[in-house]
């Protein structure tokens, strides 16, 4: 047991550094774009938090925003000056309110941009990742390559090999994986003549493809995966573009990942919390710069849309409540958000329960107890 310890802490100090780092940068961008809508409309921000509890460094600038880092490094938070109703703190505290700079006193309209704009800047964030990452290493394209062929799927009864390059498909030409995939996909059931080239010489390859239901829908699927991937220049212009039709993807998929979850037509096995993102942050950060800053994106992504769900306590359920505010032209009753928020409260401790379950599972926690324990 004591000799893979040399292997085993130089891999968790990688994995817990490159988490901070991961989470950190989240964190501040998220927080950056509240406060930089709370400065746009007028609303003075007290104190701008990486981190919970105790302050380790700090410093105050010119507008009177209080800068720090505290010591718990998993979240962070800004503070906006007034954020209170005037009813739930004492008369000391609202004289110290400053007229015309408190978030409560501004329209709803303002209150929604502050509250949207952290989720809006993981979005940002993620596309400038990704439009940065394309402009110096070029747009990752999955050459129509066979990586892995799954056992007793359908590539595999029509006999395709690793390595086996598909030119075309029933004399369609196929330049890329993602072409090969959207093509088998809407083809379900059907025999299709692959055009293939195995060790320099080119070959016909009749394949009848599989298929299973998602989303309620039949899809084709061949059983492979791609194996060879090729980076293609692209000039800013194109870069820029490149980078907002990732975000989209990336967006699209992950809303469709978590529906699937919700109409159980997917397992939650891949639901991961603090301790699976630790894992990944460090596998990914030994692969070099690029491959971090590209998980950063993805999660930057999936950081905004967990905060657009509309669950009290998370800025979804804020936007929620101010959506209703706008209709009736009346807040919601402060006894009704109070519910709301206790069981927003209690439904995120759950997810993160259940996350923090999945995660110690994946990572053989529980084998290793039995395994004591036997």
């Amino acid at each position: 047991m004591l000799s893979f310890l040399p292997l085993m802490v130089p891999s968790t100090l990688r994995s817990v550094a490159a988490f901070l780092v991961v989470l950190g940068v989240l964190v501040f961008f998220h927080e950056l774009g509240h406060y930089l809508a709370a400065r746009w409309r007028g609303v003075r921000v007290e104190a701008f938090s990486i981190g919970f509890g105790r302050k380790l460094v700090g410093w105050r600038d010119r507008h009177g925003t209080e800068w720090r880092i505290a010591w718990l490094p998993l979240g962070g938070f800004v503070k906006l000056h007034g954020q209170e109703q005037p009813e739930e703190v004492s008369e000391e505290v609202k004289a110290t309110w400053v007229a015309g700079q408190t978030f409560h006193e501004k329209p709803v309209l303002s209150r929604a941009i502050i509250v949207a704009a952290g989720p809006i800047a993981n979005f940002a964030l993620a596309f400038l990742l990704f439009t940065a990452l394309f402009a110096v290493a070029g747009r990752p394209v999955v050459e129509p390559v066979v990586g892995e062929v799954m056992a007793s799927s359908a590539a595999a009864k029509a006999g395709l090999m690793p390595g086996d390059r598909i030119l075309a498909i029933d004399g369609a030409p196929v330049a890329r994986f993602l072409d090969l995939q959207r093509i088998v996909a809407a083809r379900p059931g059907a025999t299709l003549d692959l055009t293939l080239t195995r060790q320099g010489e080119t070959q016909h390859v009749s394949v009848t493809v599989g298929s299973r239901l998602v989303d309620g829908r039949e899809i084709g699927l061949l059983g492979i995966s791609g194996g060879k991937v090729l980076y293609q220049p692209l000039s800013p212009a194109g870069a820029v573009v490149a980078g907002a039709e990732e975000t989209v993807t990336v967006t699209r998929e992950t809303v469709s990942g978590v529906w699937q979850m919700i109409t159980r037509q997917r397992g939650t096995d891949d639901l991961g919390g603090p301790l699976r993102i630790a894992q990944l942050s460090g596998q990914v950060a030994a692969e070099g710069v690029a491959n971090l800053l590209s998980f950063i994106a993805v999660l930057s992504i999936n950081l905004g849309l967990v905060n657009l769900f509309p669950i009290p306590i998370l800025d979804g359920g804020h936007l929620l409540f101010y959506l209703a505010e706008a209709l009736i032209g009346r807040p919601i009753p402060k006894r009704a958000q109070e519910y709301g928020f206790r069981a927003g409260f209690a439904l995120l401790v759950g997810l993160f329960i259940f996350a923090t379950w999945n995660d110690l599972s994946h990572l053989g926690i529980f084998r290793w107890v039995a395994h004591l324990a036997g």
